[in-house]
């Protein structure tokens, strides 16, 4: 069929038309159909099939996810439980308030025991509160043979309770060695007083 025959055909008698011509108004009619029912209704249900299939990957990564925590739950429990006991097993060597007496005889007596003499034992008058524990920091002057001060050191580092040894200096004296320090001795608040801290902590959080 050439184009003239194709300009001759009358529109209005589609029916007389040849099979080729016909069958092409045909698709070209259904393109038109698919194309309008795509974009006024199909469009709509791919988009949101698509959005509910991105939904349901998003739930599949999550369920993943959470089957993964609820088999490593117990793992997890039985590290808690081992922080927990080494947490106990430090705060154990902490004194409470009614123990800092006795810690601190313990320190005067290490220095003591090695023949040492204190020319200055002078614990703070206010400790340094910090999240569970309390510190207070005696300033110490020590005199005496370099071999004593040094197992005073090693002494105060085997005590029962922690005791550390900080800014430390030397010098020569007369007739022996001079150590000037800071010993910072622990103990851990009582409930009362973490509650007091943690009010406190509150309140100036609010006031700002």
């Amino acid at each position: 069929m050439t184009f003239d025959d194709i300009k001759r055909l009358d529109p209005k008698k589609i029916g007389s038309w040849p099979a080729v011509p016909k069958l092409a108004v045909l698709l070209i009619v259904l393109f038109i159909v698919v194309a309008v029912a795509y974009w006024f209704d199909w469009k709509g249900q791919v988009e949101h099939i698509d959005a509910e299939k991105a939904k349901e990957e998003q739930l599949k990564t999550t369920f993943v996810d959470k089957k993964k925590q609820a088999l490593d739950l117990p793992a997890y429990r039985k590290q808690l439980e081992d922080i927990e006991k080494q947490f106990g097993a430090l705060l154990r060597q902490l004194p409470g308030k009614s123990e800092m007496d006795a810690l601190l005889t313990d320190i005067n007596q290490a220095g003591l025991g090695r023949g040492l003499q204190f020319e200055l034992f002078k614990p703070a008058t206010e400790e340094t509160v910090r999240d569970f524990y309390a510190e207070l920091p005696i300033t110490i002057k020590i005199s005496g043979s370099y071999h004593d001060i040094g197992a005073f050191a090693s002494d105060i580092g085997k005590l029962s309770r922690i005791v550390t040894l900080n800014d430390i200096s030397l010098s020569g004296g007369k007739d022996a060695l001079i150590m000037d320090a800071t010993a910072k001795t622990f103990r851990y608040l009582d409930d009362d007083e973490i509650a007091a801290q943690r009010k406190s902590a509150k309140d100036k959080k609010g006031a700002k």
